[in-house]
């Protein structure tokens, strides 16, 4: 690893605030909405598809979670989604990336598309980071080096609350990594995981019993 990228170097975007009032909440979704709607079809850098982002952002209101974790940050767009939705909840996102460039597109992203107030981006690599971070977590969305899922998913398991859930990118693939963290998770009695095949990557959606 490059000597910058050190475990727990934080780059916040901004600090924590919310909108006030349905005026602000208003404005915030307008701009939210313009910016993806504008660049829809311009992420690279193995960002989810705009279909993937709605479905973080709906799983995470219609449960109202606060308190979120997304390995692999790439350019924010997943991020941006996660993001919005923690700001109708009242929460907050701590993302990580290892990759300096695309961090620092991340962060303009998350400024330029007004959500950068529920964002903790974090420069650092994620095989450390995710051990060091305290939690808890009510939300985790993993889409970073596939080998290394089942890994994540036993560095955070313990962090995340009864009734959390814990989401993978790229379930629809073969990867060995991929596989086995489903064969993983599937297998624990206290974890219901389905699939969302809303695009052809598929999201799992493992969520801890209560």
């Amino acid at each position: 690893m490059k000597g910058a990228l050190l475990p727990g170097l934080v780059l916040a975007a901004a600090a924590a605030s919310a909108p006030a009032g349905r005026s602000g909440t208003a404005s915030l979704d307008a701009q939210v909405l313009t910016f993806l709607d504008g660049k829809r079809g311009d992420w690279q850098d193995m960002n989810v598809p705009y279909e993937d982002g709605k479905v973080l952002h709906d799983l995470i209101v219609s449960k109202g979670f606060k308190k979120g974790l997304e390995i692999g940050t790439s350019t924010g767009h997943s991020g941006i989604w996660i993001a919005w939705a923690f700001s109708k909840t009242g929460g907050r996102l701590v993302t990580i990336e290892i990759d300096e460039r695309r961090h620092a597109e991340a962060l303009g992203n998350f400024e330029a598309s007004g959500v950068a107030s529920f964002v903790d981006a974090r420069l650092a690599d994620a095989h450390q980071l995710v051990k060091q971070l305290t939690g808890p977590f009510d939300f985790v969305f993993s889409d970073a080096d596939k080998d290394w899922y089942p890994q994540y998913f036993e560095d955070v398991e313990a962090k995340l609350v009864p009734g959390g859930c814990f989401t993978a990118h790229n379930a629809s693939s073969p990867f060995g990594g991929i596989r086995e963290f489903l064969e993983r998770v599937r297998a624990r009695s206290d974890y219901r995981t389905t699939i969302d095949r809303t695009s052809r990557a598929g999201i799992s959606i493992s969520c801890k019993e209560r």
